[in-house]
């Protein structure tokens, strides 16, 4: 596992917005507090202004007193310098949910993209729900049947931001059904660690590679490292997946797991 320069905090979507706010919370900490300078990039999303908005509301009733709303929609808005500026000056980098592909159809290979990977860089955190959170690891799940059988051509990937690497996340977990499509990713190069987030759940990832759960769910993490067989190189589509000797854990706040060593890491 590389090292981790930034601090993430990964979420699974549908995050408690009305009551304890316990993860968005975390995420306004993280970003300074009430002195914190949080950006809100609602890229994944056709509703840009509604989802903007609403998060806009959410951080300064938290008590933020600087939140900005930076609305790319397009490439061409990925290379304006003011939009740079913003990002290099947030101490907090927050995407929305919508479409995962959409932030890395638009934002890949821009000037604004090199400017999150040095935010990040420098320690800035940098936060995701649902698409924002399945955007974050080097290869990404674009879509996929996640309630049925594990099989071949069940999902679809992408390359993602690569914030985080040798992971892959999927999100709103346990809710759809996802373990069938994330055993179908892992399968695919065992060597990447799966992690899937439940609702209301989070995971944040700090410098030194060490994850830590919080929110009202779990996450489960799939491990095939030591997997001794998988037939999916053989597969024709809607054949079944085989895989054998995987590892899963499930975690629920307070818990963590240690990136590099792959060790969950008890209280």
């Amino acid at each position: 596992m590389e090292k981790v320069e930034g601090n993430l905090l990964i979420i699974g979507g549908a995050e408690d917005k009305e009551g304890e706010c316990s993860i968005l919370k975390e995420f306004v900490k993280l970003a300074g507090g009430k002195d914190g300078k949080i950006v809100i990039m609602p890229t994944a999303t056709e509703e840009p202004e509604k989802v903007g908005e609403q998060y806009d509301n959410i951080f300064k009733k938290i008590g933020v007193a600087e939140v900005e709303i930076l609305k790319i929609d397009s490439r061409k808005d990925a290379f304006c310098m003011k939009a740079q500026k913003i990002i290099e000056e947030a101490t907090g980098i927050f995407f929305t949910g919508g479409d995962q592909l959409r932030i890395t159809s638009i934002l890949g290979g821009t000037p604004v993209n090199h400017s999150l990977q040095k935010a990040y860089k420098n320690g800035i955190v940098i936060a995701g729900t649902s698409a924002g959170a399945a955007a974050m690891s080097a290869t990404m799940i674009i879509g996929g049947n996640g309630e049925a059988t594990p099989q071949m051509g069940i999902l679809n990937m992408a390359p993602g931001m690569a914030l985080v690497n040798q992971v892959v996340i999927d999100q709103h977990f346990a809710q759809r059904g996802r373990l069938g499509r994330l055993l179908a990713a892992v399968a695919q190069n065992p060597y990447i660690l799966g992690i899937g987030i439940d609702e209301d759940t989070a995971v944040l990832i700090d410098s030194s590679a060490k994850l830590r759960v919080i929110g009202s769910q779990t996450i489960t993490i799939v491990d095939a490292q030591g997997s001794t067989f998988t037939n999916v190189s053989e597969l024709k589509p809607h054949q079944p997946l085989a895989i054998t000797d995987i590892l899963v854990h499930i975690l629920p706040q307070g818990y963590g797991f240690d990136l590099k060593k792959r060790k969950p890491l008890i209280n």
